[in-house]
């Protein structure tokens, strides 16, 4: 006999007890009929949530993480790390991820030392073309992207070409990119201009003078022509890239929420201003969007840009890959990366995730 979940509220609204047995979605029934050991009750229930951009290889002082702690145990049932290994590590963060209950993914550093250092991307000899194609060869289920982090701090004197390096490589390998912006030098206009459809822009939303909106806070028409060639745009919060203000604009220009994604590691998650995805959704629900438009960030949005949609439904004879959580009334504090704060009267709490049919609560 399987496991269920009691009176649980889906987005259309509805409560139903979800019955899970054999790692699938058994059952859909009535509010209390279900048949099994019961092991939440209550609450809303959506397809597992999906973090499109952390840091969990722990090694890497200080932008790591232990996997289940910014997985499983904040209600994530699939993360995805940003870049943290280069081709060096990348079989060692494979293998952590076997170890872990949470489901995890990765994109690869186009620079073989990865986040070794911050400045990974200003010396040419550490972005080895062949030892990325091995790589992308020796893990082709655990590798979905490659990531390029083309900002003033990272790429140095070297501009814009180890962009184009990694636009060569994407069109090697078949993998797209994942590009982290930031200051310039190299110029936004530059670092867009070279994203193709199925590519995604992180950071879109951070305060930097480099950003993707103009003085009067409309979108510049670079970012309007990535979107209509269809680059997706990934909020990746982080330390110093979500700014409150900026994601005002993009709200009121109707710039689309494609995912929502903290871009956390220990500090961040302890310190703050990430936390949670929880807290990153819980801005966006405060910003307007609704619940539903949040949730589909880190599920439909986020498991149809990975090729798995399966992994963001909630369906009968589906994956058991599920998230609980509560909207919660009352007052709460948010902060951004640039230390503004709003105060939200709802916001969004984990309650639990269903992996391959086991429950783990938050």
């Amino acid at each position: 006999m399987g496991i269920v979940l009691r009176n649980m509220k889906r987005l259309d609204g509805r409560e139903a007890d979800i019955v899970i047995d054999g790692g699938r979605v058994a059952a859909v029934v009535a509010p209390g009929t279900g048949e099994g050991e019961v092991v939440a009750e209550g609450g809303y229930v959506s397809g597992g949530w999906i973090d499109m951009h952390v840091h969990a290889f722990r090694e890497l002082k200080p932008y790591g993480d232990a996997i289940d702690e910014i997985g499983v145990k904040q209600g994530v049932t699939t993360i995805v790390d940003a870049g943290s290994c280069g081709a060096d590590r990348i079989g060692e963060l494979q293998a952590a991820g076997s170890r872990s209950a949470t489901r995890l993914l990765a994109f690869l550093n186009i620079s073989r030392i990865g986040l070794e250092r911050v400045d990974e991307l200003s010396d040419p000899a550490w972005i080895d073309e062949q030892a990325v194609r091995e790589a992308a060869r020796a893990y082709p289920a655990f590798l979905v992207g490659l990531k390029a982090r083309i900002s003033r701090s990272v790429v140095r004197e070297q501009g814009i070409e180890p962009l184009r390096r990694a636009r060569r490589l994407s069109e090697m390998t078949g993998l797209p990119l994942m590009v982290h912006i930031g200051s310039g030098p190299p110029a936004i206009d530059e670092v867009i201009g070279l994203l193709a459809r199925g590519d995604i822009v992180t950071h879109y939303l951070n305060g930097k003078a480099n950003n993707l909106f103009d003085g009067q806070g409309r979108p510049l028409p670079e970012l309007t022509e990535a979107i209509a060639r269809g680059v997706r745009l990934d909020v990746g919060h982080g330390s110093a890239s979500f700014s409150f203000r900026v994601a005002e604009q993009a709200r009121a220009a109707g710039v689309p929420l494609h995912t929502i994604s903290t871009d956390i590691y220990e500090r961040n998650r302890l310190h703050g201003p990430v936390y949670s995805l929880a807290d990153v959704m819980s801005k966006f629900l405060h910003l307007g969007y609704g619940l539903r438009e949040v949730v589909d960030a880190v599920t439909v949005h986020a498991a149809g840009w990975l090729g798995r949609p399966e992994l963001g439904e909630l369906k009968v004879g589906g994956p058991a890959d599920l998230t609980l959580f509560d909207v919660v009334r009352g007052g709460r504090t948010l902060v951004d990366s640039e230390g503004e704060t709003r105060t939200a009267d709802t916001y969004i709490q984990a309650k639990g995730a269903v992996i391959d049919g086991s429950y783990f609560a938050c």
